[in-house]
């Protein structure tokens, strides 16, 4: 690791102006719960392309490990509430704040091999994790709730690839949703696994009077 990190939790959003009105703050309500846990975290809401890369040097400069970003996205981008941000201006912006650290990405559809190999090659990341298809508000921000506490409550000081797989299987069972895990690897650069729902078959019997 190039620089002393810190296991906290760096959270940047952005929404639209629909769902500024409906008070969707994903991330908001992410950090408060965060904070209940007593899991050190800090959070910033941003509008445009150009406050996205101040807070991205603030998120540098703090030695914080893990990077959370809540936004719209899709194959291609990102969004802030008045600017795009594509995969590729997004790995640039990037480059030199995640040596060593993990990307969370909350966005539909972006969290896909475009966007790892615009951004793990460049910056040394060790893994990118976001949902694989489009999400609803109210599942994301429970499922990232849940996934931060599970993962802090096994071990605070790090995430182990061991501990992630199995915590991310515990929510994506929960709640159905399938989860993109893309992570650095010598040979190939990056590599993903797709943590899928495992269907479990109950028996129940009739103990009926």
């Amino acid at each position: 690791m190039s620089a002393t990190t810190e296991p906290k939790v760096f959270i940047i959003e952005s929404l639209d102006f629909k769902g500024e009105e409906k008070e969707l703050f994903e991330g908001h309500i992410i950090s408060n719960i965060l904070q209940m846990s007593r899991i050190e975290s800090k959070y910033y809401y941003i509008r445009t392309k150009k406050e996205f890369k101040k807070v991205v040097a603030l998120f540098n400069e703090s030695n914080f490990r893990y990077l959370h970003i809540s936004c719209h996205g899709g194959n291609n981008s990102i969004w802030t509430t008045l600017d795009e941000i594509t995969n590729h201006e997004l790995g640039e912006i990037l480059a030199n704040s995640l040596d060593r650290k993990r990307l969370f990405l909350s966005a539909c559809s972006a969290v896909n091999r475009d966007l790892a190999s615009e951004i793990i090659p460049n910056s040394n990341c060790i893994s990118i994790i976001g949902p694989k298809d489009d999400i609803e508000f109210r599942d994301a921000a429970i499922i990232w709730a849940s996934f931060y506490h599970l993962m802090f409550k096994g071990n605070s000081e790090k995430m182990e690839r061991s501990d992630l797989i199995e915590n991310m299987q515990k929510v994506v069972d929960a709640f159905e949703q399938p989860l993109n895990y893309y992570s650095i690897s010598k040979s190939k650069g990056f590599k993903n696994d797709i943590i899928k729902p495992q269907k479990i078959n109950i028996t129940i019997s009739d103990d009926t009077d």
